[in-house]
């Protein structure tokens, strides 16, 4: 019969630390008086014996315990009790028994023979230590209920991770696996290291069914291939935080985080040049529109990094831009930063009032990161997306230049190029607007940057997939082969960053971002690595189903970064300037009034005209329009046939098509 002993085990690593030392101490007092007292009894003979003072069982442990108290043995986490403690263990019982010895030299009772003091100090000892140890066992023994996990990666990182996952409920570490051959068949604080092959044999043996990467030190390129060689293993991946971060207490052991699309990238992390970063930012007034929004966010954190004299936020959410004032602030307290942070509320469409802020802080680098930027939502509310994507970019580049602002950088996507959609065709004007305005003699440095798709930024897909798999699925994907240029969020912030430095004016800026990725194979790939498989014709019985949605209004299969093939490399290897054309600024002003006052009196159709006016290479599809026009001329429809049936109660009910 096996005897559950989890519930006693967690009872006692519940108890108060002040319950725990008492408990200790009384356990002491009581052991270290009972080994003297054998000590006299396997020396002395029975008449000797009588003439000890029982006192003497007092004094044992009187001088023992304020000697470990003094060594700091009460302090002592039995859980995470090593080889320092032992080592006070012995300095203590020594000493206490040197003191011992002491005192029964002058007293004027019964002098005890050396062998007493040699007998006591190795009972106290192997009392002391080995409870002690015995203890940590048993505390730190398997927890039935876990989960059997293998700890990929056995070096220091690994076995400091295993340690501490035995003091975690949820997990229960069974081995190590790890690609060194070298390490494979040793063993690591009681676990057995095994090959990486060893896997399948590990999870029907030993019932692993998680994998825990161990390995904070990985480029991202090496991290993907690990979990290229775990997949199809129907084995669940989480990776451990860095231990810098378990040290300092940001972050707890338990909060293993899910293999993130960034883990799946085969690109190493554009390394950021430390010249570059700095030259528009260190000591400057630097301001960022979209302040709380995904891109707009990051940027400012790493802002808040590089040393300005001032950070201002502006972004027309409340919400959003508390939060990140709310973060900014409190890192800067924690960091002991002396940076101000000033946060304004407002649209940066308003020209006058941007123009205001400009000139009241005396702003040097702009970064305008505000914009709408999901597809489907703008191609059905054209309006809001001109006015806000391109409009606003136009007045409030125009505000920086009356202010006299130094650099002035637009952050624009791989959708500008070739445009099928509003949102793209609008972030592409965005950038004309910019070139234009440079080359009309503009003392502002007019920069824009370009890049792809953003992990885990709002409405990014990888968080969408997360969601799905969550839930039982199913995973939906537009279309089996669309595919997507992929960076993180604080890659692109970075790239942004050092992008303006090197801007003289006009420039496009864009990110060698590798190869693309196919959006079904990530999500195939999210999948497998959450220990599940994809439910399909060949696999009837899989987890997860992949739904093809078809594409969406106006998105493309492929995005692209350039406008034209001539580009030129950068000083820094990763960053491409683009040689593009654009329209002189007289007739695209011109074309801008005209965009205007169509968007003042809501004439959809002549704004959406106009913008394929001013970027020829987009041809608006069907799905453009503004879905508030939409309803308006549906209801002016039927109040018309409506007004007709109330004239003539026989007029037949006409259907028309929606």
């Amino acid at each position: 019969m096996t005897i559950n002993l989890a519930p006693l085990q967690t009872r006692l690593i519940q108890l108060p630390r002040s319950t725990k030392r008492a408990i200790a101490l009384g356990a002491d007092f009581a052991a270290t008086a009972l080994a003297l007292a054998i000590s006299v009894a396997l020396v002395l003979s029975d008449r000797a014996r009588d003439h000890v003072p029982l006192v003497y069982l007092a004094i044992a442990p009187l001088t023992a315990i304020p000697v470990f108290v003094k060594f700091g043995l009460y302090r002592a986490v039995i859980r995470y009790i090593g080889k320092k403690a032992l080592a006070a263990v012995v300095a203590g019982v020594s000493i206490s028994v040197g003191l011992l010895a002491v005192i029964d030299a002058l007293s004027d009772a019964i002098r005890l023979p050396a062998a007493v003091f040699a007998i006591y100090w190795s009972f106290a000892l192997i009392y002391v230590a080995g409870s002690r140890f015995i203890a940590r066992l048993a505390l730190n023994r398997e927890q039935p209920n876990g989960a059997r996990v293998a700890v990929y990666g056995a070096g220091k990182a690994g076995a400091l991770l295993a340690s501490a996952l035995r003091n975690a409920p949820e997990f229960n570490p069974v081995a190590f696996v790890d690609d060194d051959e070298g390490m494979v068949g040793s063993s690591i604080g009681g676990l057995q290291v095994f090959a990486v092959t060893d896997l399948p044999h590990l999870a029907e043996r030993l019932g692993v069914s998680e994998v825990l990467l161990a390995i904070p030190s990985a480029s991202r390129r090496r991290r993907r291939e690990i979990l290229t060689s775990l997949e199809g293993l129907g084995l669940r991946v989480r990776i451990t935080p860095d231990l810098s971060e378990i040290a300092a207490g940001r972050v707890e052991v338990g909060e293993l985080r899910e293999v993130q699309a960034s883990d799946l990238l085969g690109r190493d992390a554009v390394m950021p040049h430390e010249g570059l970063v700095r030259a528009r930012v260190d000591g400057k007034v630097v301001l960022v529109t979209g302040a709380g929004g995904s891109i707009g966010s990051e940027l400012c954190r790493q802002i808040a990094q590089l040393r300005p004299r001032r950070l201002v936020l502006v972004d027309q959410s409340e919400p959003a831009l508390y939060r990140v004032e709310r973060e900014l602030q409190g890192s800067a307290k924690e960091s002991g930063s002396l940076l101000e942070i000033t946060a304004i509320l407002g649209n940066a469409a308003d020209r006058f009032r941007m123009r205001e802020v400009f000139e009241t802080f005396a702003v040097q680098t702009v970064y305008h990161a505000a914009a709408y930027k999901h597809v489907p939502i703008v191609e059905e509310n054209a309006i809001a997306g001109i006015a806000n994507n391109a409009m606003a970019t136009w007045r409030v580049a125009e505000a920086a230049r009356e202010a006299e602002v130094e650099t002035f950088v637009l952050i624009s996507t791989d959708k500008a190029v070739n445009p099928t959609s509003v949102m793209g065709a609008t972030k592409r004007l965005a950038e004309l607007i910019l070139q234009a305005l440079h080359a009309e003699r503009c003392a502002m440095r007019c920069c824009i940057v370009r890049f792809g798709n953003v992990l885990e930024s709002s409405g990014s897909v990888v968080p969408l997939f997360r969601e799905q798999i969550a839930v039982g699925g199913p995973v939906t994907v537009t279309h089996p082969d669309i595919i997507r240029y992929f960076m993180t969020i604080e890659e692109a912030a970075s790239v942004v960053i050092q992008a303006s430095a090197l801007a003289t004016g006009g420039e496009v800026f864009l990110l060698d971002m590798g190869e693309p990725v196919r959006i079904r194979d990530l999500a195939i790939r999210m999948i497998h690595l959450s220990g599940l498989s994809v439910r399909d014709a060949d696999n009837p019985d899989g987890d997860i189903e992949i739904q093809y949605t078809g594409l969406r209004p106006a998105e493309k299969l492929k995005e692209e970064l350039l406008v034209s093939p001539n580009s030129v490399r950068t000083q820094h290897p990763m960053i491409m300037r683009a040689l593009e054309a654009f329209t002189p600024w007289d007739p695209l002003r011109r074309t801008l009034l005209e965009i205007d006052e169509a968007l003042r009196v809501s004439d959809v159709r002549r704004a959406i005209d106009l913008l394929s006016k001013a970027v020829p290479e987009y041809a608006p599809g069907p799905s453009a329009g503004d879905v508030v026009a939409r309803e308006r001329a549906g209801t002016v429809r039927l109040s018309v046939r409506s007004r007709a049936r109330d004239a003539d109660p026989q007029a037949p009910r006409v259907r028309t098509p929606s």
